[in-house]
């Protein structure tokens, strides 16, 4: 189950956000394939934020539970699609950032 969100500056989403917006589905395809989970599954949210120029101006944070084939190489590749994907529709730095649950502790009522 992925929990993805795209923290967008406010200067960016002023002038992207139908774009953005757009892209949710797409993006929701891409994990499901690529993390083998049910659109149910995944929870997607764009946040307009304020934050300081020098950093980038996109920053997509993803949270995702282990799994033996979740490999550190295939969640870097999952994060480089989104990245360029991110890139190409804002023209912005794209940063993104992936943690994983411990399902230990993990709960989520829904």
């Amino acid at each position: 189950m992925p929990n993805l969100k795209i923290h967008v500056s406010d200067s960016v989403w002023n002038n992207k956000a139908a774009d953005l917006t757009g892209l949710l589905r797409p993006i929701r395809e891409l994990l499901c394939s690529e993390f083998h989970v049910e659109p149910e599954a995944c929870q997607l949210a764009i946040i307009p934020v304020h934050g300081l120029p020098d950093q980038p101006e996109v920053a997509v944070e993803i949270q995702i539970m282990p799994r033996s084939e979740r490999t550190r190489d295939q969640i870097s590749a999952v994060g480089q699609k989104l990245q360029v994907l991110l890139r190409e529709v804002t023209g912005s730095r794209v940063a993104v950032r992936v943690s994983a649950l411990d399902p230990v502790t993990y709960v989520a009522l829904k």
